[in-house]
Parts: C-alpha cells; structure tokens; sequence
C-alpha cells in the first residue's frame, strides 16, 4: 500500500489516505483492503484508528482515515535519544493490552500485531492500531497447513497457532501472543525469532525459547 498525509477540503482535517500498490489489485487484495473499512467504522475506541470513509479510486479504493500526528512503534523507539525507560515501556504495554481487550469485546482477532501496525504520537504518547486488512469478525478460526511463504501475518510476529502446525484453532490469544513478541523487541531491540529461513522461523515460534 501507499499512504499520504492530506488536509480534507470540507473541513481542513487532517486526514491519511491509504491506497493499493497494484494499479490492478486482484480480487483478494481488494477484500483485504475493503476489510479494513468494514471492521474499524464501528469500533469507536480512541485505542482504534478511526476510519472515516471507503472511496472509489480507479480500480481499487482509498482508505480515509484520522491523522493523530502518530509514527509507527518502530520509528518512535529507534528516534528516541536514550534507552526507553521502564515506566514509557509499561505505558506503552497496558495501552496495547487495553486495546486488545476492545478487540475481544467485539470478537475481532486482528491477526497482524507488531510495532508498524502500531502508531504512537511522539509528544502525546496517544497509541493505536492499525491495518485490520487480515482481521477476522469470528471470535475462533481453524488454520490449515499451508506454505510458511504465504502464511497470513508477518513471520517474525506470528502466534504457533497461525503456522497451520499446532493443530489448534486461532482465537484471540494469537493477538497476545504477537504483542508479547512486539513488547520484547521494543524492551530489548531484539526479536526472539531470528531466521532467515521461513521454516526455521516457523520451527523458532514453535519450539525454541528466546
């Protein structure tokens, strides 16, 4: 995707328009993409980017949304100075844990927790989430077994149960479970799996300690 930062002519705000690469998005790209909009226009949640339009752009859509003057979690804790403190990291934490109990009130598994899907205002310190392209409506899912290079998510943030190798179903707790990868990268500036290999990632998530 490509996102700008615009001003909305009707009424000067501040807006983030999200749009797709592909010139010719195919049909799953624009469910994806479509996705997005339908789960977070009705999830009122300052911890929740809010979404205000789904608009007709050539072959595909453009994603309207709040612009809160937030970056990614990623970006604000490699531009910070000194190491991050342990009271701005227990901030950061509980907000998360808070915005993922709104998920599960409303049975939605976003399914891609990790720090570039996580925006923070440098100044005010307001979080929230983003992307819900590959989130789910189901409080429970069955995964299948299927090819480490096409696994739904982002490997290195990826629950066992995502794999398709656990032979368990995906609920909420995969949410959690990437959110425990992303609090350990942004305390440590580590990931607890590191491989190149997507199998040996897959193989990490599943069998090894950090």
């Amino acid at each position: 995707t490509i996102v700008y930062r615009a001003v909305r002519n009707v009424d000067q705000l501040p807006v983030v328009i999200k749009l797709l690469k592909n010139p010719y998005p195919n049909f799953n790209e624009l469910v994806q993409f479509r996705n997005q909009y339908t789960i977070t226009k009705n999830l009122n949640s300052p911890l929740i980017i809010q979404a205000y339009s789904l608009e007709n752009y050539q072959n595909g859509y453009a994603l309207i949304m709040e612009d809160f003057g937030g970056i990614s979690l990623q970006e604000w804790a490699a531009f910070k100075e000194k190491k991050l403190s342990l009271i701005e990291f227990s901030e950061v934490g509980i907000t998360l844990c808070n915005a993922l109990e709104i998920l599960y009130r409303e049975r939605i598994i976003h399914k891609d927790i990790k720090p570039s899907n996580i925006l923070i205002n440098p100044h005010t310190k307001e979080i929230k989430l983003i992307d819900f392209s590959i989130a789910s409506l189901l409080p429970k899912e069955t995964q299948t077994l299927i090819n480490p290079n096409i696994l739904e998510g982002t490997l290195a943030y990826i629950s066992p149960e995502q794999t398709g190798r656990m032979n368990r179903g995906i609920d909420y707790r995969v949410d959690f479970y990437s959110l425990g990868v992303t609090l350990y990268e942004l305390l440590t500036g580590f990931l607890p799996c590191e491989d190149d290999d997507p199998i040996g990632m897959v193989h990490c998530h599943i069998a090894e300690s950090p």
